[in-house]
């Protein structure tokens, strides 16, 4: 429990942080179509994922920590409600806003203040009206059973660490017939343990990662028929070699080097699509 606690405040302030520096940016008009936003943090799970569409969000393209684009997997239609686990800085609840919208309403849940805010800046710079975020956990969603249409999210799920309260949660507010449509990171063979209980791993999309096929059994156990995953991305070793340059100098107990994560790393881990259907 304890593990659980330090990790899901490590996760909390990391991105937190992201938040803090995406606000502080946004404060002195660097944002909002310049460059200069997207040069603050790049990396290879987040980067080069959204098609024009998002141009008309560029500040919240911008401040984008996901490993994927969910608003792409199902077809929203107009009149639908969706919701987005771990919504951030609201990209894809803007973008789904749109697209249910007459009728329709996109809920951002998140945990972290300072991205609500960010997310809240940027929903009223768009000019979005039917979009509302909330605060709360993924694992213990703020809304009544069957409000929704849809289910969305984008590399959060793995953060998570009791994603079977997590899918469990997600089943219960969707509507008969709704769909669960996130991107999100898998593995696609067992890590080591000594890395998958590095903290720094955790913010960085990867030690919390599911098995693709654990994460297909967890989608059945908690009600969802016909589960699937499509890998989209891949990570070369110089991706590997990226991430591992973004840790701290300590992140890495005495025994363990980065050649040795590289090597550990390298192969074992997409970004995917993962889809389901309540019944």
């Amino acid at each position: 429990m304890a593990e659980q606690i330090e990790i899901r405040e490590a996760v909390r302030e990391h991105y937190a942080g992201a938040a803090r520096q995406a606000l502080q940016l946004a404060s002195t008009s660097c944002c909002g179509g310049s460059s200069c936003c997207g040069e603050a943090s790049h990396d290879p799970v987040s980067s080069g994922l959204y098609d024009d569409d998002a141009a008309a969000f560029s500040g919240a393209l911008a401040s984008s920590l996901g490993c994927g684009n969910p608003t792409a997997l199902t077809t929203l239609r107009p009149g639908e409600d969706v919701l987005d686990l771990g919504s951030g800085g609201g990209l894809d609840v803007l973008l789904s806003a749109r697209r249910v919208a007459p009728g329709g309403m996109a809920y951002g849940l998140d945990m972290t203040d300072e991205m609500l805010e960010l997310a809240e800046r940027h929903r009223a710079e768009a000019g979005i009206t039917n979009a509302r975020f909330l605060k709360g956990t993924i694992e213990d969603i703020p809304l009544p059973d069957a409000s929704v249409d849809v289910v969305i999210s984008n590399c959060v799920i793995n953060l998570s660490t009791d994603k079977d309260a997590v899918l469990a949660e997600a089943f219960r507010v969707l509507r008969p017939g709704g769909r669960f449509a996130v991107s999100d990171i898998v593995v696609l063979r067992p890590l080591a343990p000594e890395y998958a209980s590095l903290i720094g791993l955790w913010t960085g999309c990867i030690a919390g990662a599911l098995l693709d096929a654990d994460y297909l059994a967890k989608l059945e156990a908690a009600g969802f028929s016909t589960p699937s995953i499509q890998l989209t991305r891949t990570y070369s070793r110089q991706d590997i070699e990226d991430l591992a340059d973004s840790l701290p100098r300590d992140a890495l107990p005495d025994g363990l080097d980065r050649d040795g994560a590289v090597e550990n790393l390298e192969g074992a881990f997409a970004s995917a699509f993962i889809r389901a259907d309540k019944p």
